[in-house]
């Protein structure tokens, strides 16, 4: 009986005891008005963190509520928090991906430790933070840009901010943006229409002096005189000969071209010499091709005023073609064939390797297909060599088929039934992961274009304190006529936290005393 008080007694107070250190090793974390409560050797379980060198020495902590406060975000730290509990970090999906990195960052975590099943959702917002500055890359239409920000495209931050503002440097932007940034202003749309309507006139000319109702045969006349012997007669004999060696376009075609030149000439000088930054223009792509197009141009009249031979002519005909290349210079009107060619530059990695299968593809099917064809008897094969086997292979995998080389055994069109079947694969692969990179740049374009550019202000922290230290100070100046003792008189109802009396009655008593 007595040994049975005694383990019960024991019992107690080992009880009580661990209520005690359950107690004293209790913390309380008020994040953002929400209270957490954990233990101190969960949070030492991750060293080198804010959490685990928690001290009641810190500023945050309050020796009244016995509790550390942090004006954080409540929803992440709940997610914190449970990665010191349970040693796996998740993401939650009701906050945006740079919200969470900053609270990470903040709370000495490193963000790689997010769980396999949250990583793609929470690095999506990193691939849109890429889009989105691909977008604002591209200079798409949007708002006009501000002074400040004008200044800082042109490096001319300290003039702006200074005021020694010259009127060339007033001036070239102003002459940039209406030949660069077609939505900047009435007159830039003008001068924009202009442009595509020379590039159109250029292209159409390059096409319509190739059709031969416009152009105009070189015809050679010639003459022979031919003496006849008839029974001791001489008679002589005219003839009269044309020759039509070459045909050349109507001259009016030239007239075109020089004048769409000429406009181009003058446009690229403005834009050289009011661009931003002369190194970058030169070695933009638009640029290289309107120096090569124009170049072309005035290199081919000069060699058709000195040279008229065949083989100029050839040299003249492939020189015409370098002006096709204008037309990329549309770009820089539509903001669709932007997105259209980043398009293309963000799948660059997908078509390289449909490339690489295709060609694989090709040389495998025009070797079986070689092959095929001569395992039997076939007086009509046309597959006499695999290099010609590579062309039939080509148009096969590409669905076009021009029937100009068909398979004639069985084993043949075996083989050419595996690889149309293998081309429509292959192409169809890399077709929605293009599909889904235009539509990521063209959505964010479209939000972007939608958003105000302009937003509010928000002041940061040490721009608020000295404002606040204002206020006190001044508060403090119609303050200084009272007494010490009414100024740290709380009111009669006033209670602390806990309910009870206020620390100011203690204090006041103590003065008083």
């Amino acid at each position: 009986m007595r040994a049975s008080i005694y383990r019960r007694a024991r019992e107690n107070s080992n009880e009580t005891s661990l209520s005690w250190m359950d107690t004293e090793h209790r913390v309380i974390l008020n994040v953002g008005g929400i209270r957490h409560e954990t233990y101190s050797h969960v949070l030492k379980k991750i060293p080198a963190t804010r959490l685990s060198r928690l001290t009641p020495n810190l500023a945050n902590y309050d020796p009244v509520l016995n509790e550390y406060f942090f004006d954080r975000h409540p929803g992440v730290f709940s997610m914190i928090l449970n990665y010191y509990r349970t040693g796996k970090l998740h993401y939650p999906t009701n906050v945006c991906g740079p919200l969470f990195e900053e609270e990470l960052e903040f709370w000495g975590l490193d963000a790689n430790q997010v769980e396999p099943c949250c990583w793609m959702t929470y690095t999506q917002h990193r691939d849109t933070q890429d889009t989105l500055a691909v977008i604002e890359s591209l200079d798409l239409d949007g708002d006009p840009p501000t002074q400040e920000e004008i200044a800082k495209k042109f490096g001319w931050e300290d003039d702006y901010y200074t005021g020694n503002m010259s009127q060339w440097q007033r001036l070239k932007p102003r002459v940039w943006a209406l030949f660069d940034e077609p939505w900047s202003s009435k007159y830039a749309r003008v001068i924009s229409s202009l442009s595509v309507a020379f590039i159109l006139a250029s292209t159409c000319s390059f096409i319509l002096k190739t059709d031969p109702s416009f152009q105009i045969p070189d015809i050679d006349v010639f003459y022979s005189l031919r003496v006849v012997d008839e029974g001791g007669f001489k008679n002589y004999h005219k003839t009269i000969g044309t020759d039509k060696p070459v045909t050349s376009p109507h001259p009016n075609f030239f007239y075109v071209d020089l004048i769409c030149n000429i406009w181009f000439t003058i446009e690229l000088l403005i834009r050289s010499l009011f661009c931003p930054s002369f190194h970058k223009f030169v070695r933009s792509p638009l640029t290289i091709i309107d120096v090569i197009s124009t170049g072309a141009f005035f290199f081919e009249s000069l060699l058709h005023a000195i040279l008229i031979q065949t083989g100029s002519l050839v040299t003249l005909d492939f020189l015409s073609m370098i002006c096709v290349l204008r037309l990329f210079k549309l770009t820089q009107h539509f903001s669709g064939l932007k997105i259209l060619i980043q398009t293309f530059k963000a799948s660059a990695q997908e078509l390289f390797l449909l490339v690489f299968f295709v060609i694989l593809a090709i040389v495998i099917f025009a070797a079986l297909v070689y092959y095929a064809e001569r395992s039997q008897l076939n007086k009509d094969n046309q597959f006499t060599s695999i290099p010609l086997g590579l062309w039939w292979s080509l148009v096969t995998i590409s669905t076009v088929g021009f029937g100009d080389m068909v398979p004639k055994t069985y084993l043949g069109m075996l083989v050419g039934s595996l690889c149309a079947l293998m081309g429509v694969l292959t192409i169809a692969l890399p077709v929605p992961v293009i599909v889904s990179n235009f539509s990521n740049l063209y959505s964010h374009s479209q939000a972007r274009a939608k958003l105000p550019k302009k937003r509010r202000r928000v002041l940061q922290a040490h721009e608020v304190k000295p404002a606040l230290l204002g206020v006190k100070q001044h508060h403090g100046k119609h303050r200084k006529k009272s007494s010490s003792a009414t100024f740290n008189q709380p009111p009669a109802n006033f209670k602390n936290a806990n309910g009870g009396p206020s620390m100011h009655d203690n204090s006041a008593s103590k003065l008083m005393a």
